[in-house]
């Protein structure tokens, strides 16, 4: 299985984004998945299109992308976390 690219975006790249992507990083160890995370700024998702396997963001998006978009705003909230999880891992083992 090729690794994948997983973008991890927020607002500002920095706070909730850093959350999310120790959640994924974790996720990956447990299910021994192969993840290249990066971590940036919901405006810089557009230099990635041609890489990334898997968006994962707690901003707004409208725009569509050639991968899937996963919202991961429940991290801020606590609330469905562990579904948004579930969503994640399946994208990853894909």
């Amino acid at each position: 299985m090729k690794k994948k690219q997983v973008l991890v975006a927020c607002g500002a790249g920095i706070a909730t984004s850093t959350v999310v992507n120790g959640a994924i990083e974790d996720m990956a160890k447990e299910h021994g998945l192969d993840v290249d995370l990066k971590q940036i700024k919901i405006s810089e998702v557009g230099s990635y299109e041609d890489t990334a396997d898997l968006l994962v963001t707690t901003a707004m998006t409208k725009k569509e992308f050639p991968f899937p978009v996963i919202n991961a705003r429940s991290f801020l909230t606590g609330i469905g976390t562990e579904e948004t999880k579930k969503q994640i891992l399946e994208e990853l083992q894909k």
